[in-house]
């Protein structure tokens, strides 16, 4: 069931009308639904302002509509704020990697980072609204997961060229790092399985709690931060072409595609050559996206979905919400066709940013599920292949991947 609506600027349709109706303007026509509009929304380009914060009931919300307006706040008006990522636009401090940080937000100074405050007002402005017209009908959505894998390093130890092979053992000599040089050894000499090798053990699970599931593959040339395996190796190639058959599977634009288009068109191409099929969805390594050129070089090659919507270093909803949206270019003021599919929490989050355990971890991921739930939402996780190694710092983190997935899927 789809809800029909009409839009008018006349004022002698809308009078007319006789069904439910809302006016969105500076004073009430009459007796209607009414929000005061705020000037964001008829303005062009990106302006500097200044934000006051409020509380509506519970949950934080701003830009007031004073006490004309059905609801106290131009609800509208704070949705695209957040959702086209407005303040990411503005002058802002980038961290080392280049990226706009969590810390800067609205969302961060004002602790609400953690709820999807769009998916929130929507629902109490959907409780006010029938309130008003108690015939008013309207589609139900329901909760959905959706487990993603980015696959920063396939291998650990194997499949490596002679030369790193030769510089990551100097390097465990060089450091002390000694369990390091036992398992390398015994893995090159295949007397134990490489530890990041953790694919059989990621569809086994989630095959068993039926869990939708995207892998995300980094596919680029060696540098300092993009550090996989060659797509020369036809293990690494045989391993991709392995997970197509039972997982969808979309590419992870390394460190340096953030502005560099010809590179991210060459990596989405050997992406393409190894697949045999059209690339359509994508996350950027490290996050590193900025806005909105990083956004503008994805649609310019046609792909139709990004999962890189999220902080580094803190958990919770960048945009606002856990409903995925189609990005809106503030640069030419239009809407794009890249779906943009927000994520609730990264494995590399929690352990290594916010130096939590595994078990400190789970009782946020079932905070964060909790708040998705409540609002019929998408929860989306982000792990990598190697959390599920149980080696060296990931000790633990496998068993939470299906203590997740029980969560999630419950």
């Amino acid at each position: 069931m789809l809800t029909t609506v009409d839009f008018t600027s006349k004022i002698e349709d809308f009078v007319a009308h006789n069904g439910p109706k809302m006016s969105y303007t500076k004073n009430p026509l009459g007796s209607e639904f009414f929000v005061r509009s705020n000037d964001l929304m008829f303005e062009q380009g990106v302006n500097d302002m200044e934000i006051h914060v409020s509380k509506w009931d519970d949950v934080s919300c701003f830009f007031n509509a004073g006490s004309k307006s059905s609801i106290p706040f131009d609800i509208f008006a704070a949705s695209f704020y957040l959702i086209s990522r407005y303040e990411e636009y503005l002058p802002h401090v980038k961290d080392l990697h280049g990226r706009f940080t969590a810390e800067q937000s609205i969302a961060y100074e004002h602790q609400f980072l953690e709820k999807p405050v769009i998916d929130i007002w929507a629902y109490k402005f959907l409780s006010i609204f029938k309130e008003k017209f108690p015939t008013y009908t309207y589609p139900k959505r329901k909760y959905e997961f959706i487990s993603t894998i980015d696959v920063d390093n396939a291998f650990a130890y194997k499949h490596k060229s002679l030369l790193r092979s030769i510089g990551g053992f100097l390097n465990d000599i060089y450091t002390l790092k000694f369990l390091n040089i036992i398992n390398r050894f015994a893995v090159l000499f295949n007397l134990k399985k490489d530890p990041f090798n953790t694919f059989d053990e990621i569809l086994a699970y989630n095959n068993k709690y039926k869990v939708a599931t995207l892998f995300f593959f980094l596919i680029a040339d060696y540098t300092t931060f993009d550090t996989n395996v060659s797509t020369a190796k036809p293990k690494f190639r045989l391993l991709i072409k392995s997970i197509v058959d039972y997982a969808k599977v979309g590419l992870h634009p390394s460190y340096f595609t953030m502005q560099n288009s010809a590179l991210l068109k060459k990596e989405k191409e050997r992406l393409e050559d190894i697949t045999n099929m059209p690339t359509k969805r994508s996350r950027q390594h490290y996050l590193r996206f900025s806005l909105p050129e990083t956004y503008q070089n994805l649609i310019d090659l046609e792909i139709e979905e990004d999962y890189s919507m999220g902080y580094a270093s803190n958990v919770g909803f960048r945009a606002g919400t856990c409903t995925p949206f189609y990005f809106y270019d503030l640069d030419f003021e239009i809407q794009t066709p890249l779906k943009v599919f927000p994520f609730a929490l990264m494995d590399t989050t929690l352990n290594d940013y916010m130096k939590l355990t595994p078990k400190q971890s789970l009782g946020r991921i079932r905070d964060l599920r909790n708040e998705v739930k409540a609002v019929d939402g998408l929860f989306i996780t982000l792990f990598h292949n190697e959390s599920l190694s149980n080696y060296l710092r990931w000790k633990g983190w496998k068993r939470l991947y299906e203590s997740m997935l029980k969560i999630a899927t419950s």
